[in-house]
């Protein structure tokens, strides 16, 4: 990107950042590069130094040029799954030995990861209520290496100021590393309130459409992007070329999906705090909700996701949940198609009996860009 193009707006950077029309055809979408390897000219001669795609390939290239744009880092990497990303970044910045923080509501999956996984590589862990600048700072340890923040969190949908953990954890020579997607870039920008890498999840919002798994990781220091880049080919979890480009076509109508998005699920906040089978609701755009006025600083709206505690307790729960009609009962989130699900039967399982258990009466909806009067009548009645 030119410096001129870096200064175009959000949705601009979405459709043309990395995708300049094709200079053989003039094909105005990036082409899939459906391919492994690649001739050289002469031993070592790479044409724009490609050779074989675990390396780079043209499709994941422009994705990654993309992604950098619209995070506003100094690269992008993109990986076959948001766990495949949290992995290799974490095999590059940690080694046995090293300690680092993470919260007390994060992603089951990602729990799991340093849980069952890293703690067998010798790399300790803390957990610590992110969202109270002063409990990470308690945490922190003279081998911390890095602290793991989620904001809008999963499924509690707590806020964290990233701001203040940014300074507390540079005090301390960790990295902040933020996973931003619940809000997507579009909402919310992390690099720019000082966190050092993003992790997203990219078959979420950034593919928006619930037919692509993939990861992506975002960094702003140039030196630790190269070592990151460098892991990323060394362990080879990357994103396929036509995974590559399904996530490409999501980015490019990723504003205005964001914004329908946020209206209906700021409508349903409404709804289901004021019904009386409703004991709280979890979503950071009612001014109730306790990080109110840090997420109205951090993100340009409040996002589609909304969790709600129900009356009744766990079984009432999961029967809000089966009887959900147009709300499809699946896992995931961040499609075009609203989805509901009970976390502590599903997503968040693996956390069961630990630090991050998530309530049994809770219900977490992703709130899809269908017409909002319909989705209301659903919840309405599968509420009862």
């Amino acid at each position: 990107m030119t410096e001129h193009q870096l200064s175009h707006g959000f949705e601009t950077l979405a459709i043309h950042a990395g995708q300049e029309a094709d200079p053989r055809t003039g094909a105005v979408v990036t082409p899939i590069y459906q391919v492994s390897t690649y001739k050289q000219d002469g031993v070592g001669g790479l044409r724009e130094g490609y050779e074989y795609s675990r390396s780079a390939n043209p499709t994941r290239t422009a994705l990654e040029e993309c992604l950098a744009a619209i995070e506003g880092g100094s690269r992008g990497l993109a990986f076959a799954s948001g766990l495949a990303a949290e992995d290799t970044l974490l095999r590059t910045v940690l080694k046995p030995g090293d300690h680092i923080v993470i919260p007390n509501d994060a992603y089951g999956g990602t729990f799991r990861l340093f849980a069952k996984v890293l703690t067998r590589w010798g790399v300790d862990f803390s957990v610590a209520d992110t969202h109270h600048p002063e409990k990470v700072r308690e945490a922190i340890r003279p081998n911390t290496r890095a602290v793991w923040v989620e904001t809008p969190s999963n499924p509690l949908l707590g806020i964290t100021d990233l701001s203040a953990v940014a300074e507390i954890a540079h005090a301390a020579g960790a990295l902040l590393v933020v996973d931003n997607t619940f809000a997507s870039p579009y909402l919310q920008q992390p690099l720019s309130f000082g966190a050092d890498v993003v992790v997203h999840s990219t078959t979420k919002y950034m593919g928006g459409h619930s037919d692509v798994v993939g990861g992506a990781l975002v960094v702003a220091d140039a030196g630790l992007a190269e070592e990151v880049a460098y892991h990323q080919n060394a362990m080879g979890a990357v994103a396929g070329p036509f995974d590559a480009w399904l996530v490409l076509r999501g980015i490019k109508t990723l504003g205005v999906r964001m914004d329908r998005h946020s209206d209906n699920a700021a409508r349903i906040a409404e709804l289901l705090s004021a019904h009386p089978k409703v004991t709280q609701v979890l979503y950071p755009g009612l001014p109730t909700h306790p990080g109110h006025d840090v997420a109205a600083k951090q993100m340009k709206a409040f996002g589609g996701m909304v969790s709600f505690r129900v009356a009744g307790g766990e079984q009432a729960a999961v029967e809000v949940c089966n009887r959900a009609q147009l709300f499809t009962l699946g896992e995931s989130l961040g499609g075009v198609e609203s989805l509901i699900e009970h976390p502590g039967r599903m997503t968040h399982a693996s956390a069961a009996g630990s630090p991050l258990e998530v309530p049994a009466d809770l219900v977490r909806i992703s709130v899809g860009i269908e017409s909002a009067a319909d989705l209301l009548a659903d919840l309405e009645q599968a509420l009862g």
